[in-house]
């Protein structure tokens, strides 16, 4: 609910600013305004000419105004990455096929999908984040690859039996998972 609040919100304020900017940047073309508008036409500014001399013999004044808007500029744009930003899958709906339906933890499937693939040979270490949405969740897993691992056995290994498990353990009848495959980093061996 909040995030869908800050979205909107976040939309309107875009809405509006770019709204009054190609407003400002019409008239300045040339276009007609209607007659309760605030800038009258091409000759019309923004900022008068006493008031943007009034503060002129305090130097403090336009630092601060600058600052205080670029301020204003980072924390809007904090708030727009903050927002499209993709978040985890906190919690994956059951069809239980009783109509009520249960929960499950989302950090719990995702434990549980690591232990699995990390026991599998020639994997030094996994980790999985669920993704998409409560009753269509998607999974992305990082395999840590040891030496001697073979990188399309432990793929297959990945999808027909942690994969397979999560699957069934959760009563999903599919989860589409994307695995990325790297190598362990090790020191260099010494030789007498």
């Amino acid at each position: 609910m909040l995030r869908s609040v800050n979205r909107v919100l976040l939309a309107l304020c875009g809405l509006v600013l770019i709204v009054l900017g190609g407003s400002v940047l019409a008239v300045g073309l040339g276009a007609h305004p209607p007659s309760w508008w605030i800038h009258d036409g091409k000759r019309d500014v923004l900022l008068s000419r006493a008031d943007r001399t009034r503060w002129r013999p305090d130097d403090w004044w336009w630092p601060v105004v600058i600052a205080a808007l670029a301020v204003i500029l980072l924390l809007a744009l904090w708030w727009l990455a903050a927002e499209l930003r993709r978040r985890r899958l906190t919690e994956v709906v059951i069809d239980t096929g009783d109509g009520e339906g249960a929960v499950l933890r989302g950090r719990a499937l995702e434990k549980a999908f690591a232990t699995e693939a990390g026991a599998i040979d020639g994997v030094g270490g996994s980790r999985v984040r669920l993704d998409g949405r409560r009753s269509a969740p998607e999974a992305r897993v990082r395999l840590a690859l040891e030496g001697h691992a073979s990188p399309l056995e432990t793929l297959h290994r990945t999808a027909t039996e942690a994969l397979s498990r999560a699957r069934s353990s959760a009563g999903l009848d599919r989860l589409p998972t994307e695995v990325r495959l790297h190598a362990v980093k090790h020191g260099a061996e010494r030789v007498n």
